[in-house]
């Protein structure tokens, strides 16, 4: 007979050969320093290495993990990559939520710095005490800050709704207990066993390897997770009462825009991707899945683009008012609501008809025109043979950017004002610096003081013709230095267009948005050329091709050269990141700016073509100049996805 710790043994192995994930590596299997640089005991550092192969696979909600590299002090999506069995070199963070919006296990973060190491054991005993009372399992670990973790496996994986219920149910019975992993769908991770710390060191195990492993694999059946609600009858029924009193809708209806195809609304978007939604207003997950479908509908989108968002992990929040029924089940009954939610538009079509208020987009349209009296004798092909050979002169000049943040932001104004200049066929940009904001992601007092940099260099790239008056916005032009001249016309002109910066790098940053748009244009580049064509450092680079890897954006084309992969949709990624929450209320504030900009017009100004000063009463510190008419950032937003 073999004995209990060969035993341990032969199941440990079997978990290191059976939850093998097939993705890039990211670091050496024992690493000799952890992250903070401090070095660790090889022991130690091996232990580590064997929890988090053994255990991590088995309690993430899906094969996803968080890498901070700022030393755990965030975890951001941008740094999110696929879950393998070596141990990161990074603090790192799984996803405690899968795709569907369910969860494989219960997450607790006791932290120690709410009221100190004491209050935190002090706590863990009495959870032990009671989840031993319910026939529950767990695994537990250490953090060096003196913080625990507690793990509740479960064999049926619950939905998002019940298992934040039940933690936030936990949290009125201990006051260290961290509910926020559990509160957010895209954004909850945790360490687990294993994981390296910001102060030094790994979370490590408070049991034995073989008894957690035992755990993980024989985990809390149906009747241990219906005890557990049961006993917490009481603190549930106070959770629900609390979010009834506090509407969470409440703060998104301020940004609610008009509906338009192919858009749903700020609330409906957030609930399809988190999956709260106000009980005042919603008395079921039911009616809020319905309510989203219905809104869908109505927006212009297909069933097929919902039907590939709930299972692409895209809109989790809706993807979780299914997981109460069985995996097989949850298609067909989003078939049926949709269904429903045809027959409720069709229904109401009617009387809809004759009602001429409809509520149109509250954006203009761009403007294509050239001002009159600059470009408009030209002819089209002599500007864009123009407008080809400022872009080369671009190319020339962003070597002597330097890759500083400022530097990198600078480049992205220049090509936002290239973008525009293309867009509307004229070397002349009448943009504000509100429109160019939301164009590269940056405040419009930035823009507003990268422009002054910009146009005063020795030979500048635009040069301004003139100031904004009323609610027009300055009029820039494109100009080609007549030291980088020729060097320009000598350049072939590159394929592809010239972007502004699209949504989804807002998240992933200046960089990776250098580096995918030059793999747009020349594909196959390996990261050597990447380098020369970007004008950034090798490791900038080399981080960027990580991040856009792992989103499945750029993948390695048989050796060391890289391509895009086509497939993978940007508008999608932005959605999923959130980005274009961020985007509609920037567009919203701007808005209203200018509403109040107007009024202080009409009453303040007899003609709008009058130049307003700065001795004038209006607070130009705090606008900096006319808010424009949006032209840009609605080119931004609608076509650079």
């Amino acid at each position: 007979m073999c004995n209990k710790t060969d035993l341990a043994g032969s199941a440990l192995r079997h978990s290191l050969n059976r939850n093998k994930i097939i993705v890039q590596q990211h670091a050496p299997v024992l690493p000799a320093a952890d992250a903070t640089g401090v070095s660790q005991e090889p022991s130690q550092t091996s232990n580590a290495a064997q929890a988090w192969a053994a255990l991590t696979p088995l309690l993430a909600g899906q094969p996803r993990v968080r890498l901070s590299r700022d030393g755990g002090k965030t975890y951001p999506q941008k740094h999110e990559r696929a879950l393998t069995e070596t141990l990161p070199t990074f603090p790192a963070a799984v996803r405690i939520f899968g795709k569907d919006g369910s969860c494989s296990a219960i997450f607790l973060d006791f932290d120690s710095s709410i009221a100190g190491i004491d209050w935190v054991e002090a706590d863990v005993k009495s959870l032990q005490t009671w989840l031993h009372s319910c026939g529950a399992r767990w695994i537990e670990d250490r953090s060096p800050n003196g913080g625990r973790h507690v793990y509740i496996p479960l064999e049926k994986r619950i939905a998002f709704s019940e298992a934040r219920d039940v933690v936030e149910a936990l949290g009125t019975r201990y006051r260290t207990l961290d509910k926020t992993p559990h509160q957010n769908m895209l954004h909850g991770c945790m360490r687990t066993p294993g994981s390296p710390h910001k102060r030094g060191g790994y979370q490590e195990l408070a049991m034995s390897l073989s008894t957690a492993y035992d755990i993980a694999r024989r985990p809390n059946k149906e009747q241990v997770w219906a005890t557990i609600r049961a006993d917490l009858k009481d603190e549930l029924a106070g959770v629900r009462r609390l979010r009834l009193a506090q509407p969470l809708s409440a703060d998104n209806e301020a940004y609610e825009l008009p509906q338009m195809a192919g858009r749903m609304s700020r609330p409906m978007q957030q609930m399809a991707l988190s999956g709260l939604y106000d009980a005042n207003r919603y008395a079921s997950d039911s009616e809020a899945r319905q309510a989203v479908l219905t809104a869908a509908a109505a927006a212009g989108i297909q069933l097929i683009d919902v039907e590939r968002r709930v299972l692409q992990g895209v809109w989790p929040g809706l993807a979780s008012f299914y997981a109460r029924y069985p995996s097989s089940h949850r298609l067909p009954a989003l078939k049926r609501d949709w269904k429903n939610a045809i027959t409720y538009l069709r229904k109401n079509q009617t009387n809809s008809e004759g009602n001429n208020n409809v509520r149109k987009s509250p954006t203009s349209q761009p403007n294509t025109q050239p001002p009159l009296g600059t470009a408009s004798n030209l002819d089209a092909a002599s500007e864009h043979r123009y407008l080809r050979t400022w872009e080369n002169a671009l190319r020339l000049r962003e070597s002597t950017y330097a890759s500083s943040r400022t530097g990198l932001a600078r480049r992205m104004v220049l090509r936002a004002l290239g973008a525009a200049a293309h867009m509307s066929a004229s070397r002349f940009v009448e943009f504000g610096d509100r429109s160019i904001a939301v164009a590269t992601g940056l405040d419009h007092t930035t823009v507003g003081s990268h422009l002054r940099a910009l146009r005063s260099e020795k030979d500048p790239l635009v040069t301004l013709v003139e100031r904004g008056r009323g609610t027009k916005g300055d009029l820039y032009m494109l100009t080609i230095p007549e030291g980088l001249r020729p060097g320009a016309e000598a350049l072939s002109w590159r394929k592809g267009k010239m972007h502004a910066l699209r949504p989804v790098f807002r998240e992933l940053g200046l960089p990776a948005a250098f580096v995918y748009e030059a793999l747009e244009r020349t594909p196959g580049l390996t990261t050597t050329e990447l380098v020369g064509q970007t004008k950034l450092s090798r490791t900038a680079v080399s981080e960027s091709l990580e991040t856009l890897a792992a989103w499945n954006m750029v993948s390695r084309n048989g050796g060391r050269s890289w391509t895009v992969i086509a497939s993978t949709s940007l508008h999608e990624l932005a959605e999923y990141f959130g980005v274009l929450e961020s985007v509609v209320g920037q567009l919203q504030r701007y808005r209203i700016e200018r509403v109040i900009w107007r009024e202080w017009l009409s009453k303040n100004v007899n003609t709008i073509a009058e130049l307003l000063s700065p001795t004038e009463d209006y607070p130009w510190e705090a606008y900096e100049g006319p808010p424009d008419e949006w032209t840009l950032a609605d080119m931004a937003f609608t076509r650079a996805m």
